[in-house]
């Protein structure tokens, strides 16, 4: 019994940091998919990326949920060019894994597309993985001042 007990351990240990690698992956293919598909207002990135629960602050400091923000991006999908008007991307992606919670820190760059000047933002969601799927449970956005 005590060997089962040692060679589990062993196996957890041997397999942890795998594991803690295939989340780092998931989350970071997650962010990049999410800020494509935000990028041309796609609403079903915004239905799989944020959890039912989110608490989302903005970078004007207004404090909105999930059900609101689809509401904004089904109705602003009417009115949209067929190019986007701005390019989302990360910088400086910080992922920290807590068992099934997960930290996502980063730099926003929102790229314009008429070439008008690109916009910073401080971004941290915080995530929970759920019935084996991460979602945001609640995100801060911070804009940079421009130098």
């Amino acid at each position: 019994m005590r060997a089962l007990r040692l060679l589990a351990v062993v196996l957890f240990l041997v397999s942890a940091p795998t594991m803690a690698d295939d989340d780092r992956d998931t989350l970071a293919t997650m962010l990049d998919a999410f800020l494509a598909g935000a990028s041309i207002g796609d609403a079903s990135v915004h239905e799989r990326f944020w959890a039912d629960d989110l608490v989302y602050t903005s970078s004007a400091g207004a404090r909105t949920n999930k059900a609101a923000i689809l509401e904004s991006v089904r109705g602003a999908a009417d009115t949209q060019p067929d190019s986007p008007a701005v390019v989302y991307t990360a910088e400086d992606v910080d992922i920290r894994l807590y068992a099934d919670m997960a930290i996502v820190a980063f730099r926003l760059v929102a790229t314009p597309s008429d070439g008008s000047e690109v916009l910073y933002y401080f971004n941290t969601g915080t995530f929970v993985a759920r019935e084996s799927e991460w979602r945001a449970v609640a995100w801060q956005a911070t804009k940079i001042p421009s130098p």
